[in-house]
C-alpha cells in the first residue's frame, strides 16, 4: 500500500480525481521546498454522490444488466469473516462473446492498488474473485462496468459468499473461571474446554468446526493527549501457538488518535524459543492476517501489512507507524517451525507486548520539542528540531551544529540583551522610572527565554518555557510602546493611561496569536500617530520645528530612527532558522541602541539622578499635624 496520493505542482493549479472514496477522514498536506515560501492556494473539494446503490446479500444472486452506465453495489462484511468470494454467474451479451465486464472491489482509501480489479473477458460464463481477510465491520463497494462498447447490453448475476471464522475469544471472565490447574495448562499451551468462546452468527451458522484464531481482549488506557496504552486484560504474556494465530485488536478513535505514532514492541525469552522456530508477526489495519500456514507476506484483501519476526537470534522486534489510520489495527502472531512442525505443537511461546500510541518518539530527544497542533478539531503532534538536527524524532545530525556552535549561539542570544543596560541607565538618570522598569523587565526575560530556548548542552530554564516566551514577547512590545509614548511628551496622567491600556492590548493580542505581525505593529503604529500628532501640534503652537535643537536631530533622532529601521527590516524579512542566532542578536542590540538614542532628554527643572536624591539614609521624626476628632457621648 502506497502512503498517499502524491502530486508535484509545477504549475499554479493541480487537481486529484478520487472515484468512490472510502468514508472517514481525508487529509491534504502541502510540503514546500526548503526556501521560505507561503501557501497561497486554498484547496477546494467537490463531492458527487451516487444515488442508486444496490445491496448485495450473502449467498443471494443479484441480477444486473449493464449498458453504458456502470452498476454500483455494496456488501456488508461482518466481523470474523475469513474470506469473501464474488462471482459473476450466467453472464451473457447480445453482441459479444464471453463476459465483457470490468469489476472493481473496494474504496479508494489510498492509490488504486488498494482496490481489487477483475476483468472478465474469457469465454466462460462464470468469473470469480477471492478476497482473503476482507475489512471487518464495514460496507465494501463493488463497481461493475461493461467492456462491450456502446449500445451493447451485458446481463449477469452477482453472488457474494462469506466464509466465517470461528474465534476463541479469551475474555476476563473466562480467565477468572479457570482453576489454577487450567491456568497452568494454558501457559503450557493446552487450551482448556471452556464456554469462553463466542460463535459468529451474523453470516449464518458456523457449526462446531475448529477455531481459526485466538483473540485476546485488549484494554485501552488513555494517559494524556495523543497518548494511549494498550494491554491484554490479564496483564500477562500473549500465548503464541502453531495451529491458530493469536490476534490482538487495537482501536484508534477518529480525529483524536491519528496525530501520533503507533509503537509496537515485542520480545520473547531466549529459553522459550528453540533454534528451529520463528514467531511470525503481522500488523494490519481493518482485518487481521490469518494465513500463516500458506503465506508469510502479511497481505490481506486490501492491505499490505507490516511483517515482524522473533527468533533465537533476534528476540526483540519494534515497529513504529507514524500518523496511523483511525481504524482497528490487528496484531497477529503465530509460531512457525522451519523443519519439524511437531516441535511447534509441543512448545508454544509466550511473547511480551508493549503497545502504545505516543505523540512524539522519545519525546523528540534533547534537540527537539514535541508540539501539538489542532486544526478543525483534529489534533496532530510532531517534533520541532533545533540546532540543525532533523528527522522524525530529531535524530538526524547530518546538518547539526557542534557543541561549540550551540554555546556560541546561546552566548550571543543572551549576552546581546546586556545592551539594554544603556537605556536603563539613561532612564534612571533622566528620572524615567517607569521606562527603566519596562526595559529591565525586557532584558531579564529575554535573556532567560533565549537561555531556555537553546537545545542540548546549552539550555537553562528558570521558569516554564511558554511563560518565558510570553514574557519576552510582551516585554519587547511594551518597550517599543513606552519609548514612543515617552517621545510624545504627553501629560503625566494621559501618558500613564495610554501606557496601561497599551500593555493590556499587548497582553490580549499575544494570547490570541503570539507570532502575529500586527500584534506588535498595530499598537506601535497607534503610538507613532500619537507622537507625530503631538509634535505637529507643538510645531504649530510654537511656530517652530519640534524638537527645536538641530543637535537633537543629528546626534540622537536620526541615528535612533536608522537603527530602529534596520532592526525592523531584519526582524521582518531577513531572519530565518539558519541565521537566527546572530540576526536575532543583532535585533536585540539595535532595539536597545535605538531606544537609548530616542529617549527624550530630561526636563530642565529636573536634576540628574533626582530619583536617587529622594532616597534618605537617616531617620526622620514624622509629626502628624491633622487634628484628632473625638465623638462625645
Amino acid at each position: 500500500m502506497q502512503p498517499s496520493f502524491l502530486i508535484k505542482m509545477l504549475q499554479s493549479n493541480a487537481s486529484i480525481n478520487i472515484s468512490h472514496p472510502a468514508p472517514g477522514d481525508w487529509f491534504v498536506a502541502a510540503h514546500l521546498p526548503p526556501s521560505s515560501q507561503k501557501i497561497e492556494v486554498k484547496p477546494d473539494m467537490l463531492v458527487v454522490r451516487v444515488v442508486e446503490v444496490s445491496i448485495l446479500e450473502p449467498n443471494t444472486p443479484l441480477p444486473q444488466t449493464l449498458l453504458s452506465q456502470p452498476s454500483y453495489l455494496k456488501i456488508f462484511v461482518p466481523e470474523y469473516t475469513q474470506e469473501l468470494l464474488l462471482e459473476l454467474q450466467g453472464c451473457v451479451s447480445n453482441r459479444s462473446l464471453g463476459c465483457p465486464v470490468h469489476l472493481t472491489v473496494g474504496s479508494a482509501t489510498l492509490p488504486s492498488n488498494f482496490q481489487k480489479v477483475l476483468t472478465c473477458t474469457g469465454p466462460t460464463q462464470t468469473c470469480r474473485l477471492l478476497l482473503p481477510s476482507p475489512p471487518w465491520d464495514r460496507w465494501l463497494q463493488v463497481t461493475a462496468k461493461s467492456l462491450a462498447g456502446p449500445h451493447v447490453w451485458v446481463a449477469f448475476s452477482t453472488v457474494a459468499s462469506l466464509t466465517a471464522c470461528r474465534p476463541w475469544i479469551i475474555n476476563f471472565q473466562h480467565l477468572l473461571q479457570n482453576s489454577p490447574n487450567q491456568s497452568r495448562n494454558t501457559s503450557n499451551g493446552l487450551l482448556p474446554p471452556s464456554p469462553g468462546y463466542q460463535d459468529l452468527g451474523r453470516s449464518g451458522a458456523v457449526g462446531g468446526g475448529p477455531f481459526c484464531l485466538l483473540s485476546y481482549q485488549v484494554m485501552r488506557e488513555d494517559m494524556d493527549v495523543v497518548s494511549v496504552h494498550f494491554r491484554p486484560l490479564d496483564r500477562v504474556s500473549v500465548l503464541v501457538r502453531s495451529d491458530v494465530p493469536s490476534v490482538m485488536r487495537l482501536h484508534l478513535n477518529t480525529g483524536m488518535d491519528s496525530g501520533g505514532s503507533l509503537t509496537i514492541s515485542l520480545w520473547a525469552n531466549k529459553s522459550v524459543i528453540s533454534n528451529n522456530t520463528l514467531v511470525k508477526i503481522c500488523v494490519n489495519a481493518a482485518s487481521p492476517f490469518l494465513s500463516f500456514n500458506t503465506s508469510l507476506n502479511c497481505t490481506t484483501a486490501f492491505f499490505q501489512g507490516y511483517p515482524l519476526s522473533l527468533s533465537t537470534v533476534s528476540r526483540k522486534a519494534n515497529l513504529i507507524i507514524p500518523y496511523p489510520e483511525t481504524d482497528s489495527w490487528y496484531l497477529s502472531l503465530q509460531l512457525v517451525c522451519l523443519q519439524s512442525p511437531e516441535e511447534c505443537e509441543k512448545s508454544p511461546v509466550l511473547v511480551e507486548t508493549t503497545l502504545s500510541l505516543v505523540p512524539c518518539l522519545n519525546d523528540c530527544g534533547p534537540y527537539g520539542q514535541c508540539l501539538l497542533l489542532r486544526r478543525h478539531g483534529y489534533l496532530y503532534a510532531g517534533c520541532s528540531c533545533k540546532a540543525g538536527w532533523r528527522g522524525w524524532s530529531c535524530t538526524d545530525n547530518s546538518t547539526a551544529q557542534s557543541v561549540a556552535q550551540q554555546r556560541m549561539a546561546a552566548l550571543l542570544l543572551t549576552l546581546s540583551n546586556l545592551m539594554f543596560l544603556a537605556p536603563i541607565t539613561l532612564s534612571v538618570y533622566r528620572s524615567l522610572l517607569v521606562e527603566a522598569s519596562v526595559y529591565a523587565y525586557t532584558m531579564f526575560f529575554s535573556t532567560f527565554y533565549h537561555a531556555c530556548d537553546q537545545p542540548g548542552e546549552a539550555v537553562l530554564c528558570i521558569l516554564n518555557y511558554d511563560t518565558l516566551q510570553y514574557c519576552d514577547f510582551l516585554g519587547s512590545g511594551v518597550s517599543i510602546w513606552v519609548t514612543i509614548l515617552c517621545m510624545a511628551r504627553l501629560k503625566a496622567a494621559l501618558k500613564y493611561v495610554l501606557l496601561l491600556l497599551g500593555t493590556l492590548v499587548f497582553a490580549m493580542s499575544l494570547q490570541l496569536d503570539r507570532r502575529g505581525a500586527w500584534n506588535m505593529m498595530g499598537p506601535c503604529l497607534f503610538a507613532f500617530v500619537v507622537m507625530v500628532t503631538m509634535w505637529v501640534y507643538r510645531c504649530g503652537h510654537r511656530r517652530h520645528c519640534y524638537p527645536t535643537s538641530w543637535q537633537r536631530w543629528v546626534f540622537f533622532l536620526l541615528p535612533g530612527i536608522s537603527m530602529a529601521t534596520v532592526a525592523i527590516s531584519i526582524y521582518a524579512s531577513m531572519m530565518t532558522s539558519g541565521n537566527y542566532y546572530y540576526t536575532h542578536s543583532i535585533w536585540h542590540m539595535l532595539l536597545a541602541g535605538s531606544t537609548a538614542f530616542l529617549l527624550p532628554p530630561r526636563d530642565k527643572h529636573t536634576e540628574p539622578w533626582a530619583c536617587s536624591q529622594k532616597l534618605t539614609c537617616h531617620y526622620q521624626i514624622c509629626k502628624n499635624h491633622q487634628e484628632e476628632l473625638y465623638t462625645v457621648t
